[in-house]
């Protein structure tokens, strides 16, 4: 499994590559909807849209509903010293490395139902 990823956009493109971004898709709406939160896109959705749209939800959760953030966070299961690590101190920088640990936890999801699957 690569987990080297630089980016969101990289790990997406990655996704689609190994025919699992659809999946990666389902599985990032189904961990927003078991954490109560609203988050409208489509299962054909581009990867550069998922990733801006993924972002700006964070950024909002963020400045307007940190205890959602907060319990989404737990929902996706991102390791907490994973964000002992972000460096970033404007919020803006902030959801994007978080849309990125995100989407790299769901993509460790998936990638392990699918190649484990019997």
């Amino acid at each position: 499994m690569t987990t080297n990823f630089q980016n969101g956009i990289e790990l997406l493109h990655n996704a689609v590559n190994e025919q699992l971004y659809h999946k990666l898709v389902q599985q990032v709406k189904k961990d927003f909807q078991l954490a109560n939160i609203s988050i409208d896109f489509s299962l054909d959705l581009e990867p550069h849209d998922l990733a801006t749209t993924l972002r700006e939800k964070i950024y909002v959760l963020i400045m307007e509903k940190f205890s959602d953030y907060l319990n989404l966070l737990y929902i996706v299961d991102v390791p907490e010293h994973s964000f002992k690590e972000i460096k970033a101190t404007d919020v803006v920088e902030v959801a994007e490395e978080v849309s990125f640990l995100i989407l790299k936890r769901e993509w460790q999801k998936i990638w392990l139902k699918s190649k484990y699957a019997s």
